[in-house]
């Protein structure tokens, strides 16, 4: 049975499986992408039960909210999670802008591109260096009393600037880079969460690519941010939940992604995708069940990182 989660103290349910959206009309982002292919992936997710889609304004200047947009017509609104983002401004050659008045505009802005009257999540994308981050979320709590989102996030915060955000308690969901390689998160930021109710979507959880075992000892020197005796461990780590993956007919990748929808502290995982077939592959992993011994024995394969 797939399980479904509350996010913070809103009415926000979701499954724990989302989509990023960043190669969905990301075109700032990343070269060659097709826009059809885009349409095709996030249908392609609706159809396979994946029911959150993350985007953001800086995912092709608006255009990735724009292709979700066109989809969500075509389906069943009130059975999609929308989350979306925005901190960059368009007027100001996208320097970060916390403040309420922009903020409430960025609302309004992409429930125009989004085509629809409400915005499930609606996230800080990143805090700037002005703002009061009380008086960032209280405009955003605005925005949820008015029925314009349902719940308020804030993303790429440090614990210190989660706690200013939160002063009066209204902060739902947070989302940050974290991942089996990537897991500073563990030590302080997530026991807070925790503690307050907070829900928690990492970023990043396959570690662009490397988590899903598509590379070898040889590609070292495309991941310079390890050692060459971590990234050889990480391999020798990856060979090892190949065997786990084979026993389940499954990808290493699959079961990566098994493995945070097990992970009590982590709300909804959103591993991005280019195509449809890798949201389709990814999608599988709703029907992969990771046992007690086998979630943590990939845990602490990856300890330490």
């Amino acid at each position: 049975m797939v399980q479904t989660i509350k996010i913070g103290h809103s009415d926000v349910a979701s499954i724990k499986l989302g989509l990023g959206t960043n190669k969905v009309g990301g075109h700032n982002l990343f070269p060659g992408l097709e826009d059809e292919d885009g349409y095709d992936l996030v249908q392609e997710a609706l159809s396979d039960g994946i029911s959150l889609l993350d985007t953001a304004y800086v995912y092709g200047l608006g255009k990735s909210e724009e292709i979700i947009g066109d989809v969500l017509q075509k389906n069943d609104r009130q059975k999609v999670i929308v989350a979306s983002k925005a901190a960059q401004d368009p007027k100001d050659n996208l320097k970060l802008n916390n403040k309420p008045a922009f903020l409430k505009q960025a609302v309004d802005d992409a429930l125009k591109r989004l085509k629809t009257d409400y915005i499930d999540i609606f996230y800080i994308h990143f805090p700037d260096d002005q703002t009061d981050k009380a008086e960032a979320v209280a405009a955003l709590a605005d925005e949820k009393k008015a029925g314009k989102i349902r719940a308020v996030g804030v993303s790429n915060f440090s614990l210190d600037q989660v706690k200013e955000a939160n002063v009066d308690g209204q902060v739902d969901i947070v989302e940050d880079n974290y991942s089996l390689l990537h897991r500073g998160a563990e030590k302080d930021l997530l026991p807070y969460l925790k503690a307050n109710g907070i829900s928690f979507v990492p970023y990043f959880p396959l570690a662009s690519g490397l988590l899903t075992g598509k590379y070898t000892a040889a590609d070292a020197g495309k991941f310079d941010q390890f050692s060459a005796e971590q990234f050889d461990r990480i391999i020798k780590a990856l060979d090892q939940v190949r065997q786990i993956a084979d026993k389940k007919q499954a990808t290493v990748a699959q079961v990566m992604i098994a493995w945070y929808m097990a992970d009590p502290d982590v709300s909804v995982v959103i591993p991005g995708a280019r195509k449809a077939e890798q949201v389709k592959s990814n999608a599988a992993a709703l029907s992969i069940d990771i046992s007690d011994k086998e979630f943590k024995t990939i845990d602490q394969l990856f300890a330490g990182f």
